[in-house]
């Protein structure tokens, strides 16, 4: 009797909770370390989780700061297998699996080549897996694979191994499965989502009960690229409802009556099958404003009032919720935005650096990373990227890193050894190849690039390198001190000072230090010659930096954009400084965005602009003195082939009344003597640079930076 109870140990109940991004698709589950002890399991054993269906998993130890008892962490397609959603109930139990003699695989949704037998084993090795059972595989480029396990050899819980026969078979109609593990930097939004779609759709009676009606629509809005759309496929798929999908222009019909027959059909299907979500794409190609349509577009005016009645008119209350998303939601009729219809409106946003961070950790979970890949320097040097931007971001990198194996593929057989497969990584050297084409799409209407000046490409200005410091990046870096000091962040900051100053140097230094999202305007791009549109590109300008906050908005020149008003600009420069002024210290807030402006004529600009909570700091560049030349003549020279006798502190000396812009030109010039002097000299015997010997040839002498020095000089009295 005492065999029979070892044998089979009593089982413990667990609540279900999300599991952390890399677990995804390896067959693992996390428990308290304490829960581990009162099971009987060690770490690395196989348990069998029974939900509505049962499945087997690893089990490993929760991280420090999700150890708490009685909770599982569950992937998303363990939680499929297992048939139990988040914060349900499981048992768990000690199992035994065998090492697996064959294995037979239905692919689903790929209508593509499954990948060979051999990859497939080595990338499925040691998961656990029951018949019935999903399994993912990520493959190069972060593609993703799933398999249903249709039949094991031997039946019952199975591992595979190197030498597990494989067999797949054809794809299925069925897409893969997108669960809330999938969806990274939108933690905040998915739970809003969850609690206006799983309550009512699992807990029906919690509404009746309070006597309230449960919510009937729920409206994505945010800029392309966010998520709006992988968000409802992953809350359809954790319900576990009937989920029919509508594309927005899927709907117009060109016979009289076919577009609203359409959609009444598609809300008949749902009711019919409830619980159910209705997910339309693209709103705003179905549901424009009503009075912003001609005469010629009854078609839409008749599919926005069918949609209207549809949505008041649903008698499964509670069982049918309609998603919409849209990037444009000012397009939407406003009837359709009260509550009732669309009970809430949540704004998916552009991730900031912890939202990148898992995005990037979701798309590189399944890639051969090296050593010198950093996640987090890499969210850091990607502000503006949405998730659809470091998703392509990821493939660039692992197509740049497949490129080197292009070589080595045999054309015999179109094979590639698993040795050099092994070896095949993908480097920090290619995610900068890659980012050099990828451009963020929160920003791509608005002229910007990634800066990658730094402070120590900036020759002194230390105390205003400083107060940028304080004024930038210590709000967004220690927000809760400002708050429990009662104050508020600095707005903006002008530098002004004579051209050659290093103003645009330090505003491009300042984004890249920061980490911030960056738009950089030049002054005069924005006027135009038709009315409105110079203060609608003010306006886009500022929206699109609070949509990507914290963000830096860069004026160029600001001096032409902003005159005195009532002088020479007329009234187009008037309107464009009523609506800065607006912009920067209106009724709506401008919370994380700082405005930096340069201009060499601060007694052209409008002075109400010049007041603290606009511009509250002036900051003026003067000339260095020669402490500051030579800080400059460092940075600039630094990267130089010196001659050991050459003197930066004499030359820093012999530099009086230079900025720095000028010393930088110095320093051209000097190299380009010293490469004269080389291609005269060498070039009737040979190419110096052919041959691989530039850099040992190539040196700058003193007499190069006199001869510039007095070529410059002449150039000033001319």
């Amino acid at each position: 009797m005492s065999d029979e109870i070892a044998a089979e140990p009593a089982p413990f109940t667990f609540r279900v909770c999300e599991a952390p991004t890399r677990d995804v698709g390896r067959g693992l589950i996390r428990l308290d370390p304490d829960d581990m002890l009162r099971l009987g399991v060690e770490v690395g054993d196989v348990v069998s989780i029974v939900g509505r269906r049962s499945t087997v998993a690893r089990v490993m130890p929760a991280h420090a700061g999700m150890r708490r008892q009685s909770l599982v962490q569950m992937d998303g397609l363990a939680r499929v297998n297992a048939g139990a959603s988040l914060d349900e109930p499981v048992t768990l139990h000690p199992a035994t699996v065998a090492r697996a003699r064959a294995v037979t695989l239905a692919q689903v949704g790929a209508r593509v080549r499954a990948p060979d037998s051999r990859t497939l084993a080595r990338l499925l090795d040691g998961i656990p897996m029951l018949a019935g059972d999903r399994v993912r595989t990520t493959l190069v480029g972060a593609q993703t694979r799933e398999f249903t396990v249709e039949s094991s050899d031997p039946p019952g819980p199975v591992m595979i191994g190197p030498e597990t026969h494989l067999r797949c078979l054809d794809g299925t109609a069925e897409g893969n499965a997108v669960t809330y593990e999938d969806v990274g930097g939108l933690g905040h939004e998915v739970r809003r989502i969850r609690e206006m779609i799983e309550l009512p759709l699992k807990h029906p009676e919690v509404f009746q009960h309070l006597g309230i009606e449960s919510p009937k629509g729920v409206l994505l809005c945010g800029p392309p690229g966010t998520g709006k759309t992988l968000i409802a496929r992953a809350v359809a798929r954790e319900a576990n409802v009937h989920f029919i999908h509508v594309n927005g222009p899927e709907i117009i019909d060109k016979m009289y009556g076919a577009s609203e027959a359409q959609l009444r059909r598609l809300f008949d299907d749902a009711e019919k099958n409830a619980p159910s979500i209705v997910f339309i794409d693209e709103l705003d190609a179905i549901a424009p404003k009503r009075e912003e349509m001609s005469g010629d577009r009854q078609v839409e005016r008749r599919v926005v009032a069918q949609l209207l009645g549809l949505m008041d008119g649903l008698q499964s209350r509670g069982q049918v919720i309609v998603i919409a998303a849209t990037n444009i939601p000012n397009a939407i009729d406003p009837a359709l935005r009260r509550p009732g219809r669309f009970d809430r409106e949540i704004i998916v946003g552009v991730p900031d650096e912890n939202g990148r961070r898992e995005i990037l950790e979701i798309h590189t979970r399944g890639m051969p990373l090296a050593a010198d890949v950093d996640l987090s320097r890499l969210a850091f040097r990607t502000p503006g990227f949405v998730g659809a931007d470091l998703a392509a971001l990821c493939r660039e990198a692992a197509m740049s890193a497949l490129r080197r194996l292009i070589p080595d593929i045999s054309f015999e057989d179109g094979r590639v050894s698993e040795e050099k497969l092994a070896a095949l990584v993908v480097t920090a050297e290619d995610f900068v190849a890659a980012q050099a084409g990828t451009q963020p799409s929160a920003l791509r209407e608005i002229v910007t690039q990634a800066s990658h000046k730094r402070w120590a490409d900036v020759g002194g200005l230390d105390d205003i390198k400083r107060l940028l410091v304080e004024a930038v990046e210590w709000p967004t870096r220690h927000a809760a001190l400002y708050a429990a000091a009662g104050i508020q962040p600095p707005k903006g900051i002008l530098f002004y000072g004579q051209p050659g100053t290093g103003k645009t140097l330090l505003a491009k230094a300042l984004a890249g230090e920061s980490g911030a999202n960056f738009i950089a305007v030049k002054g005069p791009q924005l006027l135009s010659m038709w009315a409105g549109e110079s203060e609608r590109g003010v306006r886009e300008v500022f929206r699109k930096a609070r949509q990507t906050a914290p963000c830096i908005v860069f004026f160029d020149e600001i001096d032409t954009l902003t005159p005195n008003r009532g002088g020479t600009g007329g009234a187009l420069t008037d309107r464009v400084v009523a609506q800065l002024l607006t912009e920067i210290d209106g009724i709506e807030d401008l919370r994380g965005v700082t405005v930096v402006a340069a201009t060499n004529r601060l007694d052209q600009i409008d002075a109400a602009l010049l007041r603290p909570g606009r511009f509250d700091f002036l900051v003026e560049f003067h000339a260095p003195d020669i402490p500051g030349r030579q800080a400059i003549l460092d940075v600039h020279a630094g990267k130089m082939p010196l001659a050991p006798d050459v003197d930066l502190v004499a030359l820093a000396e012999a530099t009086a009344g230079m900025v720095g812009a000028d010393i930088e030109a110095l320093c051209r010039h000097a190299g380009v003597a010293a490469i004269r002097d080389v291609v005269e000299r060498d070039v009737p015997e040979r190419n110096p640079t052919a041959d691989g010997e530039a850099g040992a040839v190539l040196r700058v002498m003193p007499r190069h930076f006199e001869q510039a020095l007095a070529a410059m000089k002449r150039e000033r009295t001319t």
